[in-house]
């Protein structure tokens, strides 16, 4: 162990770990110190809240990072997001809508055991050279202009090390935040419990229903991040590559208290009342259980997470965490690992990143700001299928569009690109935005007048055009001035969907036009009234095609268009 690097980060887990290789494969040169509390390699337990990536962390994993083969070789492939809703017979799960992709996805994501995982990166970062030492426990980081002061615990003796850089990747211990106090509330009241189960559980042996399971191809169930949806909640299964299954009760508890299911004996009662299917499945494993986990109010925010003057961040859960239903984790880590790691190294290469840090740090406050409306007072929601299926595709459109697409064509840390996207109040960034919380608020609004329960339906996100394009393009590469081209007109797609979706809806609640002219970001459903904030005028622009893949999500008769 040396007495000075240019790096210390606080946390061996995913977020602190992923770090360090990013930076080392930025610049080999880096000296980094790793500093880990746990005393040995990462348990293969369920010690954190689900295991699942989708597109964007899957790119930095895959590409970023260069863990293509690893992934390939050791880690399931995931078939997509797979969601069942409430019905009147959840006893039989063949009866229920389902919602997800029939073919494999060109855009590769996967089942991650975050211990074998977190126990390979610790292994690569140290043959780059990073330094990584278990068993610390950190007492103290002061910050000094120039060099920092951290101060650790290994085996009761107190050890003090120097660093130009500190980066905290404590998780919820949020070393940083705790110590500058930097606490931000965020008012998404969540609880979670998950466990794992020795040995494979495969959801198409739920039901004897022929065409049920001819509907995808043998294996493709069983590869999907499930989800079981009703009012308040939702429970994931999840293979894992170790051949376990993760199960997970994620729950509001102003539809479900904490106390009726924060311990296995109280989950698996609570299945038997809400996921009947679930309980007579899994309850015959309970002697296979391997752990149990509990954590309640989990959502977190945060006022800061880049400060250049004083060379620190922050990073994965020592930062913000806002809700696990889209597996977002890793993407939230990939992104502010790049907006880092990409800092630590021009200011280390001796360039003036101040001015830098502060576009980034209130790129990815925004960001997180513009993501909370997709969580918030929304699992109140997931009884309501026709609701959520609108929902679903239109959260997956957005965050295949605009964010995914940025980020894989390096976007964040372009200035720029972020400039031409956020500085400007009518930017596509900000636009975005605005956007989405416009139709979060719909579908809270809608909710009053959306009781139908719905039954017998397959819906796949590739069935539409704009979304088979959306993730298709994930992974073209576009210079600058394309790729803000691209996201323009992704925006347009974006825009045309919010409109034929309100339409849709306003239809079906006042008995509005169905043609009717909208400006997607005024729309306001205000039932009894004819004031919609739209004009009720025939709208000459109207994309057939689009409307053709809005009408696919709708279970309602069609309005009939003049």
């Amino acid at each position: 162990m040396q007495s000075q690097y240019d790096v210390i980060i606080l946390g061996g887990g995913l977020a602190g770990l992923t770090l360090s290789i990013q930076l080392k494969r930025m610049d080999p040169a880096i000296s980094i110190l790793v500093l880990e509390r746990r005393d040995s390699g990462a348990s293969t337990a369920a010690h954190k809240v689900g295991e699942s990536t989708v597109e964007l962390g899957s790119h930095y994993l895959r590409e970023v990072l260069g863990l293509k083969a690893y992934l390939e070789e050791f880690e399931l492939p995931k078939h997509g997001l797979r969601f069942f809703f409430a019905s009147d017979n959840k006893d039989d799960i063949a009866t229920r809508v389902e919602l997800g992709p029939r073919e494999r996805l060109p855009t590769p994501s996967h089942q991650l055991d975050r211990g074998t995982l977190e126990n390979f990166l610790a292994k690569r970062t140290q043959e780059l050279g990073t330094e990584l030492i278990l068993g610390a426990t950190v007492k103290d980081v002061n910050i000094a202009e120039g060099n920092h002061t951290v101060t650790f615990l290994k085996e009761g003796e107190e050890v003090k090390i120097f660093c130009k850089w500190a980066a905290d990747a404590t998780g919820r211990g949020s070393f940083m935040k705790r110590k500058l106090d930097f606490h931000k509330p965020m008012e998404h009241h969540v609880n979670a419990v998950w466990w794992r189960l020795k040995g494979v559980i495969d959801i198409d042996d739920w039901s004897d229903n022929a065409e049920w399971k001819s509907y995808l191809k043998p294996g493709l169930r069983y590869l999907s991040t499930v989800h079981f949806m009703d009012k308040g909640y939702w429970l994931w299964v999840i293979p894992l590559g170790s051949k376990n299954t993760s199960i997970g009760i994620v729950a509001d508890p102003a539809v479900h208290p904490f106390d009726t299911f924060n311990k296995y004996e109280k989950a698996i009662e609570w299945l038997k009342v809400n996921e009947p299917r679930g309980y007579k499945m899994l309850e015959p494993q309970k002697d296979n259980l391997l752990d149990f986990k509990i954590l309640k109010h989990y959502a977190h925010h945060t006022g800061r997470i880049y400060c250049a003057e004083e060379r620190w961040g922050v990073t994965g859960e020592a930062g913000a965490f806002l809700d696990p239903l889209y597996s977002p984790g890793t993407d939230f880590i990939a992104m502010n690992n790049s907006w880092l790691s990409d800092l630590i190294v021009r200011d280390l290469h001796g360039e003036n990143v101040e001015a830098r840090a502060n576009v980034y740090e209130q790129s990815h406050l925004s960001l997180v700001d513009n993501w909370i409306p997709v969580y918030q007072n929304k699992y109140l929601l997931m009884g309501n299928t026709q609701i959520m299926v609108m929902k679903i595709f239109w959260d997956w459109a957005t965050y295949w569009a605009v964010p995914t697409l940025l980020f894989t064509n390096k976007a964040f840390t372009n200035l720029s690109l972020l400039k031409e996207l956020f500085s400007n109040s009518r930017g596509l960034g900000r636009r975005f935005g605005e956007l989405n919380r416009v139709m979060q608020d719909l579908f809270i609004d809608w909710a009053p007048y959306e009781t139908e329960r719905f039954s017998d339906r397959y819906i796949d996100p590739y069935d539409l055009q704009y979304m088979r394009d959306f993730q298709h393009d994930i992974d073209t590469s576009y210079e600058p001035d394309a790729l803000i081209e691209k996201v323009g007109q992704n925006m347009k797609i974006l825009e045309q969907v919010a409109s034929d979706i309100f339409r849709l809806v306003s239809t079906q609640v006042n008995g509005t036009p169905p043609n009717m002219k909208v400006d997607p970001y005024k729309i306001k459903l205000i039932a009894g009234s004819t004031v919609l904030a739209v004009e009720t005028e025939l709208d000459e622009n109207i994309s057939e095609s689009v409307k053709n893949d809005v009408d696919l999500m709708w279970f309602y008769p069609k309005p009939v268009f003049a």
